[in-house]
């Protein structure tokens, strides 16, 4: 009987389930299904928990459906999740509140309040205080929200990231665990013993008693119970931070290595190997995954609006009838003379590394009365390029090893035109893999890794390449990252 591997993404506006041949580790199909997102207030962006797990269910059945597949041909899953966005629910499994997206910005004050206290603790979680970590919105749910209090009050509170959540309700609440890929981006979990620290835990007045269990990446977290699409006793044998399951998947296990993954946002990781580099440039320190009781560190640039540029011009200025379509419309220019003076700052959600500004705001200057849709649609490609090339060049700079190219993948990698810019502006070559989902196919790996149905040097064996991006010398790249670089500036008058 054909045996599969299924792998669960669970993204910031979607969850897609994959499903990987265990033989031939090819994928066979995969189903993705969008949520609604939540914004209650300017700079909240909130999920509701039960929409989540609705899709999980329901891309799962319909995989299943769509390839013949029965659910008693998977022997394993794998778990990967946009990570920060944070979960407060019961000992039940229910929901306490909506979930606190990553891209939330409601902690900014706390943040501002407490960033001298917090200094002495940054080389502790390699990360610096932002409201882009759960721990700032563990507290703020705690602060505010009258079930959580009440949940904490009768010890029946449990806070967590996405992946502790879905791993509590495919189990029937008898799993309750993270890994340190997703650990580490609490402001929770210190980067040497991969454990709650107890000094960061009292900074943020929380208790390890209501949160998960920290694990390896890869081995037996818990096995399904109780759920109406899959069987009981199904391992769930790896989880990782969607981003770590992307370098995972790029095959990024070899100090040096590096890939950019193209989704909402775009996140730029450098395996550092076994030790954690830490940056005097605004990058991020934080864990690819534990391995056998080893930990394999990165450095990690973040740039929070990648794709959801082009999904503005599509959905906020109706400039574009399809994300994809925006690459045709861009190439349609006249002139590249015509983009000499137009920047397009995709700030809508503050400025991730390197500089870290939780205020700032996006914009569009240099508009003129002649000012066309082509030259919007190429100014957007181009702000996406620069603003992750800001941490390409301070990676590339701390890196104690060679950089020689960077991998891509997500969805906005298939734009060819955005792949060559960012060539262009980082003076890289840039690969494409043949896989692009490679969020989901790695976490598929780790789960046979999990498994032990295969090993990491086999993981860098299974790779290939599709396309690669050489970088051109041009005038006009030179002056437009000048250009970004004076209005990057002007943000810290």
């Amino acid at each position: 009987m054909q045996k599969f591997i299924l792998s669960i993404d669970q993204g910031t506006t979607g969850t897609t389930a994959l499903l990987i041949d265990q033989a031939t580790l090819e994928m066979v199909g995969k189903v993705n299904q969008e949520f609604p997102q939540i914004f209650p207030k300017p700079g909240w962006v909130e999920h509701d928990l039960d929409d989540i797990w609705n899709t999980v269910g329901s891309t799962i059945k319909n995989l299943l459906e769509q390839n013949d597949v029965n659910s008693n041909q998977i022997t394993s899953i794998g778990i990967t999740n946009q990570r920060e966005t944070t979960c407060a629910y019961d000992v039940d499994g229910k929901a306490l509140a909506n979930a606190i997206v990553w891209q939330d910005r409601r902690t900014s004050d706390f943040c501002h309040e407490h960033i001298e206290a917090y200094q002495v603790f940054q080389e502790i979680t390699g990360l610096p205080l932002d409201p882009y970590f759960s721990g700032t919105k563990m507290r703020w749910l705690l602060d505010h929200n009258d079930d959580v209090k009440a949940a904490e009050k009768s010890n029946k509170l449990r806070l967590s990231t996405i992946d502790s959540f879905l791993l509590y309700r495919m189990t029937q609440g008898e799993a309750f665990a993270t890994e340190p890929s997703n650990a580490s981006r609490t402001l929770l979990m210190n980067l040497d013993t991969c454990q709650w620290d107890d000094k960061l835990l009292d900074f943020f007045q929380l208790s390890s008693k209501y949160l998960p269990e920290i694990k390896n990446s890869f081995g037996t977290f818990g096995e399904t119970k109780g759920l109406s699409f899959l069987p009981d006793g199904v391992p769930i044998s790896c989880i990782l931070g969607d981003q770590q399951a992307a370098l995972f998947g790029q095959a990024g296990i070899s100090p040096g290595d590096l890939k950019c993954t193209y989704g909402t946002g775009a996140f730029i990781l450098l395996n550092t190997g076994d030790r954690a580099v830490f940056s005097d440039k605004g990058l991020l320190t934080t864990v690819a995954f534990k391995h056998q009781d080893k930990a394999y560190y990165a450095l990690e640039g973040s740039s929070y609006i990648a794709g959801a540029a082009v999904q503005w011009l599509r959905d906020n200025l109706a400039l574009i009838n399809s994300a994809p379509s925006v690459e045709n419309l861009a190439n349609s220019i006249k002139s590249i003379e015509d983009m000499e003076h137009l920047l397009f700052l995709p700030f809508f959600s503050g400025i991730g590394s390197p500089y870290w500004k939780a205020d700032a705001k996006g914009a569009i200057l240099g508009i003129t009365r002649d000012t066309s849709k082509p030259q919007l649609a190429r100014a957007c490609l181009d702000g996406i390029a620069l603003a992750v090339n800001d941490s390409v060049a301070a990676m590339v700079k701390e890196s104690p090893y060679p950089v020689p190219e960077i991998r891509v993948d997500g969805g906005a990698s298939l734009n060819n035109l955005l792949m060559q810019l960012q060539a262009n502006f980082s003076q890289k070559s840039i690969i494409r893999p043949k896989v692009i989902e490679t969020t989901a196919y790695g976490v598929a790996l780790g789960a046979m890794v999990g498994q032990g149905e295969t090993n990491l040097e086999k993981v860098k064996e299974l790779w290939q390449q599709d396309q690669s991006f050489k970088s051109e010398q041009d005038e006009y790249f030179l002056k437009k990252q000048q250009q970004w670089d004076s209005a990057i500036k002007k943000l810290f008058l």
